[in-house]
């Protein structure tokens, strides 16, 4: 599938990010958290998430920059997604974001924030694709079957509401955070302290463990049996 020019600006973006590291490297270019999600359906194992957040850029260019590779084997066949997020560095509001889906529901889709917008291109099989969306100082992005993505929701309150774009189903949702949880799980073959949070809109429930760095251990989401759980042992 061709590249479109707001895909190929925002990989250009994290491609550069990713290389400028002069002498304060520590400050501009730090890896938050990279590692692998085993994923699951109904307790059928579906396929594997890799990726990768990073901390880059100085002054106004500070940011978060999380990207990864969702492989997935289920009925529908092989389906290979590939997000990519700019957000802000305090509090990881987005600020550009991009998909890609091979495979079952190919597409490609590049959205940006303008002003109190964000725009977004959507090519798929149906054609191209123009959208709109509200966007508030707190709105997040989540997707479907993408669990790193909950990291940007790790700092906020229980009983706050937060803004959500899920940009590949159209959606917006408003996630009440719940009150945290303290468990020991599995990570590998390792036991990890846990905070656990539910988010939840109206009848729509998700859980998240994270540890005390705010690194995502687990995510559950019962509705459709979706189950993703980190294998390696976190340092």
């Amino acid at each position: 599938m061709r590249i479109s020019p707001a895909v190929f600006s925002l990989t250009t973006l994290l491609v550069s990010a990713a290389s400028f590291l002069p002498m304060t490297a520590a400050a501009q270019g730090v890896i938050v958290d990279q590692g692998r999600f085993e994923v699951s359906y109904n307790g059928q194992s579906a396929g594997t998430e890799d990726f990768s957040i990073r901390r880059a850029g100085i002054g106004p260019e500070d940011a978060i920059f999380a990207n990864a590779t969702v492989s997935l084997s289920r009925a529908g066949g092989t389906q290979e997604i590939r997000p990519l997020l700019r957000a802000t560095a305090e509090g990881g509001v987005a600020i550009e974001y991009q998909i890609e889906v091979v495979g079952p529901d190919a597409l490609e889709l590049g959205l940006r924030r303008v002003m109190r917008r964000y725009v977004a291109t959507i090519r798929s099989g149906s054609g191209e694709e123009q959208r709109e969306f509200p966007a508030t100082m707190d709105t997040r992005i989540l997707e479907p079957d993408v669990a790193h993505l909950y990291y940007f929701l790790r700092e906020t309150a229980a009983g706050s509401v937060t803004p959500v774009i899920e940009p590949r189903s159209r959606t917006r949702l408003q996630l009440t955070t719940g009150t945290p949880v303290d468990e020991e799980i599995m990570v590998g073959s390792t036991t990890v302290a846990a905070r656990r949070v539910e988010y939840t809109a109206g009848e729509d429930s998700r859980w998240v463990w994270f540890d005390s760095l705010g690194r995502v251990l687990r995510v559950e989401v019962p509705a459709t049996g979706y189950v993703a759980e980190r294998t390696d042992v976190l340092r």
